[in-house]
């Protein structure tokens, strides 16, 4: 059972909502690192209840973070609720975003980091869509909302605009869309179309950003050529075009090995994005295939350590 916490004890624990402590700002909300009486360090997401969707975006994410537990998902360890202040206590994440790794000038993902990371979030992903009787979708795919532990083992964050898919519900329409341009899929866009493949798509643009080392709101993109579009472009001629220049080296002695691997990479961006629905992969058949190009690429660089968490 969650032990709630009071608001005084909150504003204890973050300096008074210090700016000294703000680690994030959504579209409902902020999130502080907080140290906890008993020196546990903690972050809090405190709901900006200005916003009318706050409310039920608290509600939403409170009901759906009960009732899943999956080492790839942020933990809730309790919240705080009363008429005038919401918030959730979370586990905290020490080494920040995805988002800022990827854009960051001194710490530089390797291609094995990536690929382990792209896994967890897949296997975060199988666990919301296949780990219970009703889907969750999650809705918010993006690198920002990818938090990285100490050994940095992914955890995926930000149920505020999640989906609870009832019944024989495969899909579901809403009139207001809240996700984030450029990961968003065409059909939740253009219809407010929710379903696992929604999920599925925003995965795929991830994947291709986190291999390209650009987002899909980059100015080099627009309408007539997209992040998804110019990947595809680029991939039967070179995959040195687009990918990230830190990946791959002609110089390095498992070039070879390391192309193929992005060269595979790019492939399965390419099923998760394909503009139909339900002719996109679905997260079980992502994780055999991320399995399975990182067990070749380890067969061919010869001998890495896997990290413990990925083993299934």
């Amino acid at each position: 059972m969650w032990r709630t916490f009071s608001y005084l004890e909150l504003c204890q624990a973050t300096d008074e909502f210090s700016e000294n402590n703000l680690i994030g700002k959504g579209g409902f909300g902020s999130v502080y690192k907080a140290r906890l009486g008993d020196e546990m360090e903690v972050a809090v997401k405190v709901f900006n209840l200005q916003c009318g969707r706050a409310f039920k975006s608290f509600d939403v994410e409170c009901e759906i973070m009960k009732s899943i537990r999956h080492r790839n998902l942020i933990k809730v360890i309790s919240s705080c609720s009363n008429e005038e202040f919401k918030a959730l206590v979370l586990e905290y994440m020490p080494s920040g975003s995805l988002e800022k790794y990827l854009y960051s000038s001194n710490c530089i993902l390797d291609i094995f980091q990536r690929l382990n990371i792209m896994i967890d979030v897949a296997s975060a992903l199988e666990y919301l869509h296949f780990g219970h009787s009703a889907p969750i979708i999650h809705c918010d795919l993006k690198p920002s909302n990818v938090l990285l532990d100490d050994n940095m083992v992914a955890h995926l964050s930000d149920f505020s605009i999640a989906k609870l898919l009832t019944g024989e519900d495969q899909s579901m329409t809403q009139t207001q869309t809240f996700a984030t341009i450029g990961y968003m899929a065409p059909e939740y866009g253009r219809e407010g179309r929710v379903s696992a493949n929604g999920d599925v798509y925003s995965f795929g643009i991830m994947l291709m950003e986190t291999f390209t080392g650009k987002k899909p709101t980059d100015e080099i993109f627009n309408e007539e050529m997209t992040l998804k579009q110019w990947v595809n472009d680029w991939l039967p001629i070179s995959t040195m075009e687009v990918v990230d220049a830190n990946l791959l080296s002609q110089e390095d002695v498992h070039f070879v090995a390391k192309e193929q691997c992005v060269s595979f990479v790019f492939n399965l961006a390419m099923a998760c994005t394909v503009e139909s629905p339900e002719q996109r992969i679905n997260a079980k058949e992502i994780v055999t295939k991320l399995l399975k190009i990182r067990g070749s690429l380890l067969r061919n660089v010869g001998g890495r350590c896997i990290r413990q968490s990925n083993l299934n």
